[in-house]
């Protein structure tokens, strides 16, 4: 099967534009992961390449198949010029690493946790992984590989990660959209939970 990430890469540039920056990060024992960034306005959005090189295998199987499985990538839009959010790129590969790394499958639904502040004064330090197919549209590979879906990640304070754990992550997107949240202010405060 032929690379997906020049195919990836296309995909990216075709829905955001031309990057305006790149950076690379290679954890021991894992595939390279690149982070891109795309101005829009006042939107700058971060996008990985590199977590889809592989698909993502069940941590029970056995052995992992090597052409079929999930395959995606991660995007993060926040507004610029409020916070120095450059500083995400570490934190946004470790978590398009994690499939190689940890062996967990990056979903709809799922947080993910980086355990440290996801930008210098950020209010959180995790993500809800959100529905794919509004930004970037799905990447139909060759059969019988599955295609490439591009996760948007909302950010979330530990407080609505709590919640989250407890009553669900439809549950905190309606309530983000009740209040009017702006998800991608990347100093916004979290969103009232009682």
């Amino acid at each position: 099967m032929a690379d997906v990430l020049p195919l990836v890469e296309a995909r990216l540039r075709t829905a955001l534009g031309e990057p305006d920056a790149r950076a690379a990060v290679t954890f021991l024992g894992t595939d390279r992961i690149e982070v891109l960034r795309f101005q829009e306005g006042d939107i700058v959005r971060y996008a990985t390449l590199g977590m889809s090189a592989q698909p993502m295998s069940d941590p029970t199987a056995v052995l992992a198949d090597p052409v079929k499985g999930p395959r995606a990538e991660l995007i993060l839009s926040v507004r610029s010029g409020l916070a120095d959010t450059d500083k995400v790129l570490r934190p946004l590969a470790v978590l398009a690493a994690s499939p190689q790394v940890e062996g967990v499958i990056v979903a709809p639904g799922a947080s993910l946790d980086v355990g440290e502040p996801l930008w210098p004064g950020a209010p959180f330090t995790s993500v809800l992984v959100a529905e794919p197919g509004g930004l970037v549209d799905d990447l139909e590979l060759d059969e019988p590989a599955d295609p490439v879906l591009f996760l948007p990640l909302l950010p979330m304070t530990p407080n609505e990660a709590a919640w989250k754990r407890v009553h669900g992550a439809q549950a905190l997107q309606e309530r983000w959209l009740t209040n009017g949240t702006d998800l991608r202010d990347p100093a916004r405060a979290s969103v009232p939970l009682e």
